[in-house]
């Protein structure tokens, strides 16, 4: 992320692009190819297609307010057992457990508050850390030894 020092962490595959929606064609050609390298299944493949793109536009919209002067980053590592997305905006972040039910009768019919709920439907883990650039959503996705 432009100007911000992150960890020296060895990813595998990065993908950083500005707050702008026109983007998320690259966010869909780069979960392909998170998917062909990581060998997922075709259903592991959709569903970390989906998250991604509902977790990249939350980092557009709440964390960086759709500044387009802000980026959004994509951090990959692929590792024997599982793969590791991490999607990081420069917002000021929140607090995961303060988010509402959308199941629940009061919820139904609120415009948001489902992106959450859906990506920890779609993947196997979810990991919220706040960072010095912002907040940093990783998913973890597990792999099988057919995978590996």
């Amino acid at each position: 992320m432009k100007g911000k020092k992150r960890k020296a962490i060895p990813y595998d595959d990065v993908l950083v692009i500005s707050s702008n929606f026109a983007n998320l064609v690259r966010v869909e050609k780069f979960s392909r190819r998170i998917s062909r390298k990581a060998r997922l299944t075709e259903d592991q493949g959709e569903n970390l297609a989906i998250a991604l793109t509902e977790l990249v536009n939350n980092a557009i919209i709440h964390g960086n307010k759709s500044d387009p002067r802000k980026q959004v980053g994509i951090y990959v590592q692929y590792k024997p057992d599982r793969v590791e997305v991490s999607v990081l905006d420069e917002g000021e972040g929140f607090d995961p457990t303060t988010l509402e039910n959308p199941t629940d009768p009061e919820n139904l019919w609120k415009e948001n508050g489902r992106g959450i709920f859906l990506v920890q439907h779609l993947i196997d883990e979810l990991l919220f850390e706040q960072t010095p650039q912002g907040l940093m959503v990783t998913m973890i996705i597990s792999r099988s030894k057919e995978q590996k």
